[in-house]
Protein backbone atom coordinates (compact mmCIF):
# COMPACT_ATOMS: atom_id res chain seq x y z
CA UNK A 1 0.00 0.00 0.00
CA UNK A 2 1.58 3.65 -1.14
CA UNK A 3 1.86 6.51 0.90
CA UNK A 4 -1.24 8.33 -0.83
CA UNK A 5 -3.56 5.24 -0.17
CA UNK A 6 -2.75 5.14 4.09
CA UNK A 7 -3.37 8.80 4.01
CA UNK A 8 -6.60 8.39 2.57
CA UNK A 9 -8.01 5.47 4.70
CA UNK A 10 -6.87 7.58 7.82
CA UNK A 11 -8.41 10.64 6.42
CA UNK A 12 -11.80 8.09 5.44
CA UNK A 13 -11.26 6.75 8.96
CA UNK A 14 -10.99 9.53 11.21
CA UNK A 15 -11.40 12.63 8.93
CA UNK A 16 -8.83 15.46 8.82
CA UNK A 17 -7.63 17.11 11.73
CA UNK A 18 -9.02 20.62 10.74
CA UNK A 19 -10.74 22.09 7.53
CA UNK A 20 -10.83 26.25 6.65
CA UNK A 21 -11.86 27.69 3.46
CA UNK A 22 -9.19 30.50 2.36
CA UNK A 23 -9.66 33.49 0.55
CA UNK A 24 -6.62 33.31 -1.00
CA UNK A 25 -6.44 33.01 -4.85
CA UNK A 26 -4.23 29.57 -5.28
CA UNK A 27 -2.67 28.31 -8.75
CA UNK A 28 -0.38 25.73 -9.36
CA UNK A 29 1.81 25.53 -12.50
CA UNK A 30 3.10 22.11 -13.78
CA UNK A 31 4.98 21.05 -16.81
CA UNK A 32 4.05 24.26 -18.51
CA UNK A 33 0.04 24.38 -17.80
CA UNK A 34 -2.24 26.53 -15.28
CA UNK A 35 -3.68 23.09 -13.37
CA UNK A 36 -5.80 25.10 -11.47
CA UNK A 37 -6.97 28.81 -10.65
CA UNK A 38 -9.54 29.00 -7.57
CA UNK A 39 -10.45 31.38 -4.86
CA UNK A 40 -12.53 28.40 -3.48
CA UNK A 41 -9.31 26.10 -2.30
CA UNK A 42 -9.84 24.75 1.03
CA UNK A 43 -6.67 24.43 4.04
CA UNK A 44 -6.64 21.35 5.25
CA UNK A 45 -4.84 19.98 8.31
CA UNK A 46 -4.13 16.33 7.83
CA UNK A 47 -1.91 16.71 11.24
CA UNK A 48 -1.78 19.48 13.98
CA UNK A 49 1.17 21.35 12.24
CA UNK A 50 0.95 22.72 9.15
CA UNK A 51 -2.36 22.43 6.26
CA UNK A 52 -2.14 21.46 3.04
CA UNK A 53 -4.10 22.73 -0.23
CA UNK A 54 -6.94 21.00 -1.37
CA UNK A 55 -8.83 21.68 -4.31
CA UNK A 56 -11.97 21.50 -5.64
CA UNK A 57 -12.18 19.31 -8.67
CA UNK A 58 -14.36 21.91 -10.42
CA UNK A 59 -11.29 24.15 -10.22
CA UNK A 60 -8.98 22.15 -12.25
CA UNK A 61 -8.24 22.82 -16.03
CA UNK A 62 -10.30 20.58 -18.64
CA UNK A 63 -8.15 17.19 -19.24
CA UNK A 64 -5.64 17.84 -17.03
CA UNK A 65 -6.99 15.73 -14.15
CA UNK A 66 -8.09 11.53 -14.27
CA UNK A 67 -8.86 9.37 -11.87
CA UNK A 68 -6.44 5.79 -11.38
CA UNK A 69 -7.72 3.67 -8.95
CA UNK A 70 -10.06 3.14 -5.89
CA UNK A 71 -8.72 3.59 -3.01
CA UNK A 72 -11.81 1.48 -0.83
CA UNK A 73 -14.59 -0.40 -1.84
CA UNK A 74 -17.30 2.76 -1.54
CA UNK A 75 -15.71 4.65 -3.92
CA UNK A 76 -14.94 7.82 -1.70
CA UNK A 77 -11.63 8.30 -2.68
CA UNK A 78 -8.89 7.66 -6.05
CA UNK A 79 -5.36 7.46 -6.57
CA UNK A 80 -5.49 10.19 -10.04
CA UNK A 81 -2.65 11.62 -12.16
CA UNK A 82 -2.54 15.56 -13.11
CA UNK A 83 -1.19 16.23 -16.56
CA UNK A 84 1.05 19.18 -17.85
CA UNK A 85 2.58 19.69 -21.50
CA UNK A 86 6.05 18.22 -20.41
CA UNK A 87 5.05 15.60 -17.97
CA UNK A 88 3.09 13.60 -15.55
CA UNK A 89 2.55 13.03 -11.97
CA UNK A 90 0.48 10.47 -9.49
CA UNK A 91 1.04 12.23 -6.27
CA UNK A 92 -2.96 12.86 -6.58
CA UNK A 93 -5.62 11.78 -4.16
CA UNK A 94 -9.38 12.44 -5.14
CA UNK A 95 -12.12 12.39 -2.89
CA UNK A 96 -15.53 11.90 -4.15
CA UNK A 97 -17.60 11.39 -0.47
CA UNK A 98 -16.92 12.07 3.26
CA UNK A 99 -15.80 15.09 4.73
CA UNK A 100 -13.57 15.85 1.75
CA UNK A 101 -16.11 15.13 -1.02
CA UNK A 102 -15.20 17.22 -4.16
CA UNK A 103 -11.71 17.98 -3.37
CA UNK A 104 -8.26 16.91 -4.57
CA UNK A 105 -4.99 16.73 -3.38
CA UNK A 106 -2.26 17.26 -5.44
CA UNK A 107 1.08 16.60 -3.35
CA UNK A 108 3.10 19.82 -3.11
CA UNK A 109 6.18 19.16 -3.93
CA UNK A 110 4.96 17.27 -7.26
CA UNK A 111 3.87 20.68 -8.77
CA UNK A 112 6.50 23.23 -10.32
CA UNK A 113 5.33 26.53 -8.36
CA UNK A 114 2.48 27.58 -6.56
CA UNK A 115 1.17 30.87 -6.06
CA UNK A 116 -1.05 32.25 -3.43
CA UNK A 117 -2.14 35.28 -5.23
CA UNK A 118 1.05 36.39 -7.19
CA UNK A 119 3.08 35.49 -4.44
CA UNK A 120 5.09 32.49 -4.99
CA UNK A 121 5.27 29.93 -1.67
CA UNK A 122 7.49 27.16 -0.80
CA UNK A 123 7.91 23.80 0.88
CA UNK A 124 4.45 24.04 2.36
CA UNK A 125 2.02 25.89 2.40
CA UNK A 126 1.93 28.43 5.04
CA UNK A 127 -0.21 28.50 8.63
CA UNK A 128 -2.48 31.21 8.66
CA UNK A 129 -1.47 30.55 12.52
CA UNK A 130 1.58 30.99 12.17
CA UNK A 131 3.16 34.05 13.08
CA UNK A 132 6.97 35.37 13.09
CA UNK A 133 8.44 38.52 14.61
CA UNK A 134 12.11 39.84 14.09
CA UNK A 135 13.50 41.73 17.49
CA UNK A 136 15.82 43.40 17.51
CA UNK A 137 18.25 43.29 20.75
CA UNK A 138 20.78 44.58 23.10
CA UNK A 139 20.74 41.20 24.92
CA UNK A 140 24.44 39.16 24.77
CA UNK A 141 24.34 35.72 23.01
CA UNK A 142 27.49 33.55 22.83
CA UNK A 143 27.54 30.19 21.18
CA UNK A 144 29.97 27.90 22.58
CA UNK A 145 30.58 23.72 20.73
CA UNK A 146 32.67 21.62 22.65
CA UNK A 147 33.37 23.96 25.25
CA UNK A 148 34.67 26.57 22.93
CA UNK A 149 33.28 29.79 21.54
CA UNK A 150 32.11 29.79 18.21
CA UNK A 151 30.20 33.37 18.02
CA UNK A 152 29.31 36.21 20.32
CA UNK A 153 27.06 39.46 19.82
CA UNK A 154 25.19 41.88 21.80
CA UNK A 155 23.17 43.28 18.82
CA UNK A 156 21.12 39.93 17.45
CA UNK A 157 18.02 39.91 16.00
CA UNK A 158 15.61 37.48 17.96
CA UNK A 159 13.07 35.26 15.27
CA UNK A 160 9.89 34.29 17.42
CA UNK A 161 7.62 31.95 15.28
CA UNK A 162 4.78 30.65 16.39
CA UNK A 163 5.23 27.65 18.58
CA UNK A 164 8.62 26.78 18.36
CA UNK A 165 11.76 28.67 20.44
CA UNK A 166 13.30 31.77 20.05
CA UNK A 167 16.01 31.93 17.21
CA UNK A 168 19.32 34.04 17.67
CA UNK A 169 20.36 35.47 14.40
CA UNK A 170 23.93 37.22 14.73
CA UNK A 171 26.06 38.83 11.97
CA UNK A 172 28.44 37.45 10.31
CA UNK A 173 31.16 39.56 11.94
CA UNK A 174 30.36 37.94 15.67
CA UNK A 175 31.47 34.67 14.42
CA UNK A 176 34.72 32.85 14.49
CA UNK A 177 35.05 31.77 11.44
CA UNK A 178 38.24 29.28 11.61
CA UNK A 179 35.25 26.80 12.96
CA UNK A 180 33.18 27.19 10.22
CA UNK A 181 32.91 25.63 6.56
CA UNK A 182 30.33 25.31 4.06
CA UNK A 183 27.34 22.78 3.67
CA UNK A 184 26.09 21.01 0.59
CA UNK A 185 22.69 21.29 2.57
CA UNK A 186 19.69 23.51 1.61
CA UNK A 187 16.22 23.93 3.54
CA UNK A 188 13.06 25.40 2.39
CA UNK A 189 11.08 27.41 4.76
CA UNK A 190 7.68 28.99 3.26
CA UNK A 191 8.25 31.95 6.31
CA UNK A 192 11.70 32.70 5.73
CA UNK A 193 13.01 31.34 2.29
CA UNK A 194 16.14 28.83 1.14
CA UNK A 195 18.45 28.58 4.00
CA UNK A 196 22.21 27.73 3.33
CA UNK A 197 24.47 25.53 5.68
CA UNK A 198 27.61 25.47 7.47
CA UNK A 199 29.37 22.94 9.34
CA UNK A 200 31.50 23.43 12.37
CA UNK A 201 34.74 21.13 12.83
CA UNK A 202 36.31 21.92 16.69
CA UNK A 203 39.31 20.21 17.46
CA UNK A 204 39.22 17.43 14.65
CA UNK A 205 35.04 16.95 14.95
CA UNK A 206 32.66 18.21 12.67
CA UNK A 207 29.14 19.07 13.74
CA UNK A 208 27.29 18.86 10.70
CA UNK A 209 25.07 21.41 9.63
CA UNK A 210 24.96 23.38 12.89
CA UNK A 211 24.43 26.78 11.40
CA UNK A 212 22.60 28.45 8.67
CA UNK A 213 21.59 31.61 6.98
CA UNK A 214 19.21 33.13 4.13
CA UNK A 215 20.99 35.08 1.29
CA UNK A 216 17.68 35.94 0.20
CA UNK A 217 14.74 35.63 2.93
CA UNK A 218 11.51 36.21 2.25
CA UNK A 219 9.82 39.44 2.21
CA UNK A 220 8.37 39.21 6.02
CA UNK A 221 11.74 37.79 6.84
CA UNK A 222 13.90 40.82 5.35
CA UNK A 223 15.31 41.52 8.68
CA UNK A 224 17.63 38.33 8.73
CA UNK A 225 18.88 38.39 5.56
CA UNK A 226 23.24 37.41 5.80
CA UNK A 227 22.62 36.79 9.52
CA UNK A 228 23.25 33.39 11.12
CA UNK A 229 22.08 31.61 13.33
CA UNK A 230 23.01 28.05 15.32
CA UNK A 231 20.66 25.26 16.88
CA UNK A 232 20.28 26.34 20.07
CA UNK A 233 19.08 23.35 20.65
CA UNK A 234 22.54 21.53 19.86
CA UNK A 235 24.83 23.79 21.11
CA UNK A 236 25.29 26.14 24.25
CA UNK A 237 23.90 29.08 24.20
CA UNK A 238 24.13 32.11 26.52
CA UNK A 239 22.04 34.61 26.94
CA UNK A 240 23.24 37.76 29.03
CA UNK A 241 25.32 35.13 30.61
CA UNK A 242 23.01 32.35 31.88
CA UNK A 243 22.97 29.09 29.85
CA UNK A 244 19.80 28.32 27.67
CA UNK A 245 18.26 25.05 28.15
CA UNK A 246 18.58 22.61 25.14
Amino acid sequence: MSDLESLALKLISSGPHKVEATPRRVRALFGGVWLFDTISARHVWEHQYYPQFWVPISSFAPSVLTKSKAIDSNGSAFLGVVKGNTKTTDRVLIFEKGPLEGLVRVEFKAIDEWLEEDQPIYGHPKNPYTRIDILPSSRKIEVKIGGVTVAESSSPKVLLETGLRPRYYLPKISVKWEYLSPSNTTSICPYKGQASYYNVTIDGKEYADYVWWYRYPTAESSDIQGLVAFYNEKVDTYVDGVLEKK
